[in-house]
């Protein structure tokens, strides 16, 4: 899915800027895949300019408790699942891209705290919105089996 190499990741997701990162990657491959970039662009018509500070925001309080996220995932989704249905199709593909997302890029406990939030979010939403609790099947990653 990547055109270009990346080099073996050493930063942790340890700061706002590197947490920003780590969101502009996943969702450019988001909004660029087949199964979901649809769902954001034509059905949510997401305007990527206002979602991915809050999606950072996010991501930064979740991470290193940095203040500034108000929203309420779950209702935005139900939402959206309201409009064009998910599909358990749909949340494995947003993990898997999250997890190929954070494997290119990060390593620390950092990193693995956000496989593991997303996971979870994953499988709460899904099982809330379609009657099925997803997971994928990943490698557990740690910095001495790279």
């Amino acid at each position: 899915m990547r055109d270009t190499p990346r080099p073996r990741p050493t930063q942790d997701l340890d700061s706002v800027e590197e947490i920003a990162e780590m969101v502009r990657r996943f969702y450019a491959d988001v909004a660029m895949d087949d199964l979901l970039g649809p769902v954001f662009e034509d059905v949510a018509e997401v305007d990527w300019s206002e979602h991915l500070p809050k999606l950072t925001a996010f991501w930064a309080r979740a991470l290193i408790g940095e203040p500034g996220y108000a929203g309420n995932p779950f209702r935005s989704h139900a939402e959206i699942h309201a409009r064009a249905p998910f599909t358990p199709p749909h949340f494995r593909r947003w993990l898997t891209l999250f997890h190929e997302t954070i494997e290119l890029g990060w390593v620390g406990p950092r990193a693995d705290r956000a496989r593991e939030l997303a996971d979870a979010v994953a499988r709460v939403h899904s099982e809330q919105l379609v009657g099925e609790a997803v997971a994928i099947d990943h490698p557990v990653t740690t910095p001495t089996s790279r």
